[in-house]
């Protein structure tokens, strides 16, 4: 069989080689020639080793190895969400600080603000901030942990195939402590009882929640509301004297500042005096001790106190000595009280032992029952809606204050704490009765929370 196919191939190839030759120029004739013709990479010159790749081949592109963070890095520094980690570098300098180098296709401002709301949000202590005159860097502290980060944008020149032009590149440097993601202590303020919230102290008298325990041991011991009964609330009017039991329990209503011993005998130690004037300065700590009790739970609504390394005070007359310092800064520093600070170039003195008058009381209380920006305002709307004889006597700033108490109806502070009256009365001292009768209740009409709902919560828990 193979002997008689043979030579009908040999006659194919004959009639093939003979089409060539006497075709020669045929372009058809050319193409099969140069498909016929052999690989000059097979010449001896140039051999190939089958299996080998080519100069002039592609190389398969290799994964590059991603790039983590350490196994202890921080919980508690907040990280951008949509960044990229680039790298690590370890340990280094005589503080053993760690440097992550990050990128972001988001502008810088996104970020900066980013970082702005957490910090704030989560209680740490803001030494540095972004300036004008600097570059893009905040540096915090919360608790033993030091944090520094760098936000700044740049251009990107080779962009890979899915990179943008642009870019932000951000630089988390942090110095290592193993006591920074550690219980918190049992000396830890309401901030420091729980893991999530740290920061500077509060003043003993803010309220705090027990250490959730979630092991099914023993609680362990943390600091709790410094229970407060007094001996003479009979004398307080008897419509207030709920509201001033209530935050009694709280313990917020301190009767000194953190750290000054009373200068009363032991037998007035329990007196409120509930009749007498409440001081400025006593009103901003009761405030933010309120305050803050109410919205144990919602660190987004607390007031954050202000650290005594504060570049520069808002009042002349509240140095970084003075006990309250934390509390009035505070207050400063986040637009809840006029200062320079707010544009208020005429409110330089803060007269901390001040009597605190009605439109006062209103003016620092309402932002934090509305939680948003106040209504503009003039005589004539005031006079129609709460119709006060003595309209034209409260100080303009504090009209648009006392305008959105009205839309608050029965829970509104003036018909609470002052009931139903058409004098205003705007310079009026404030008792500390009254005082604490309008920290019993923070929000609106709809919406809000009573110290004896905070209580329950607190009972709850």
């Amino acid at each position: 069989m193979l002997i008689c196919k043979r030579p009908a191939v040999l006659l194919s190839l004959a009639v093939l080689f003979t089409s060539l030759t006497a075709c020669g120029n045929n372009p058809t004739a050319k193409t099969l020639e140069q498909s016929l013709a052999a690989d000059p990479r097979l010449q001896q010159d140039n051999p190939v080793i089958f299996g080998q790749s080519q100069p002039n081949e592609p190389q398969p592109r290799q994964k590059e190895p991603k790039v983590e963070l350490p196994s202890d890095f921080p919980r508690n520094i907040p990280l951008y969400p949509n960044a990229q980690l680039e790298s690590v570098t370890p340990e280094m300098g005589t503080q053993n600080s760690v440097v992550t180098r990050w990128l972001s296709s988001d502008p810088s401002n996104f970020i900066t603000s980013f970082y702005s709301d957490q910090f704030q949000q989560n209680d740490w202590q803001i030494l540095q901030q972004p300036r004008d005159d600097l570059a893009n860097t905040f540096e915090a502290r919360r608790q033993d942990l030091q944090v520094k980060v760098s936000i700044q944008p740049q251009s990107v020149t080779n962009p890979k195939p899915d990179q943008p032009q642009t870019a932000t590149a951000l630089v988390i440097e942090y110095i290592p402590n193993s006591t920074a993601t550690a219980k918190p202590t049992e000396t830890g303020s309401s901030q420091t009882s729980n893991p999530n919230v740290l920061g500077p102290p509060l003043p003993d008298n803010v309220a705090t929640q027990p250490e959730n325990n979630t092991s099914g041991s023993e609680t362990t011991a943390t600091a709790t509301p410094k229970y407060q009964k007094f001996n003479d609330l009979n004398q307080a009017p008897p419509e207030l004297r709920q509201a001033i039991e209530d935050l009694a329990t709280l313990g917020v209503l301190s009767l000194k500042s953190q750290d000054v011993k009373s200068s009363s005998n032991d037998a007035n130690s329990n007196s409120f005096e509930p009749s007498k004037n409440v001081t400025r300065r006593e009103y901003a700590r009761w405030l933010v001790a309120a305050n803050n009790a109410m919205y144990a739970n919602n660190p987004a609504k607390q007031i954050r106190l202000a650290s005594e390394s504060t570049q520069s005070t808002a009042f002349s007359d509240v140095s970084r000595t003075d006990p309250d310092f934390p509390v009035i800064q505070g207050l400063a520093e986040t637009g809840l009280i006029p200062s320079p600070l707010s544009g208020d170039s005429t409110a330089v003195l803060f007269r901390p032992e001040a009597p605190l008058t009605r439109e006062h009381l209103i003016l620092w209380k309402i932002p934090l029952d509305t939680r948003q920006a106040l209504p503009a305002a003039n005589l004539e709307a005031v006079n129609q809606t709460w119709g006060f004889q003595d309209t034209g006597k409260i100080d303009p700033k504090a009209l648009r204050a006392v305008l959105a108490d009205f839309q608050n109806g029965e829970q509104s502070n003036i018909r609470r704490v002052f009931g139903y009256t058409t004098l205003f009365q705007p310079k009026k001292p404030v008792s500390r009765a009254e005082a604490a009768a309008a920290l019993g209740y923070f929000g609106t009409l709809g919406e809000g929370i009573s110290a004896a709902e905070a209580l329950k919560l607190n009972n709850s828990q």
